[in-house]
């Protein structure tokens, strides 16, 4: 991720956009990563951003249960790492094999193809598990 020592992995910007679970919300969170890689310089990450960051917000709205969710941008030099969060923590989030008619349960894969890396992180209060993360990372070629 953006915390290791070398300068080009150091974060540059952190953006955090707290919204509620509705259908609206991956439409606002597209516009809200576009605006966090606009105002950092990074405009070649911006389409692939907004698809991968679509299906992980698409995702929640659909299979958590939960009223809110939050989407976290760190930006370093030369890539970009995007969270979806939700407190959901019994229906953990997998890959499935969508077959060729199927409309649905293609976006984790999605994401990870249009990624540089990508996974789920648990998220923990003390010894208290309170959510999940679905991540990726987005690098300038």
């Amino acid at each position: 991720m953006c915390t290791a020592i070398a300068p080009a992995h150091r974060p540059s910007a952190f953006y955090e956009l707290a919204a509620p679970v509705s259908v609206t919300t991956p439409r606002l969170a597209r516009q809200f990563v576009t605006g966090a890689l606009e105002a950092t310089g990074h405009p070649a990450l911006i389409d692939d951003a907004r698809v991968c960051v679509s299906d992980a917000v698409t995702n929640v709205v659909q299979h958590a249960r939960v009223a809110a969710l939050s989407v976290e941008v760190t930006v370093c030099a030369a890539h970009a790492v995007i969270g979806v969060r939700d407190g959901d923590v019994r229906r953990r989030p997998y890959r499935r094999q969508a077959g060729a008619g199927d409309e649905r349960g293609r976006g984790l894969v999605l994401v990870r193809g249009l990624s540089y890396d990508s996974g789920v992180s648990l998220v923990w209060d003390g010894l208290e598990l309170i959510g999940k993360r679905v991540w990726f990372e987005l690098r300038e070629q």
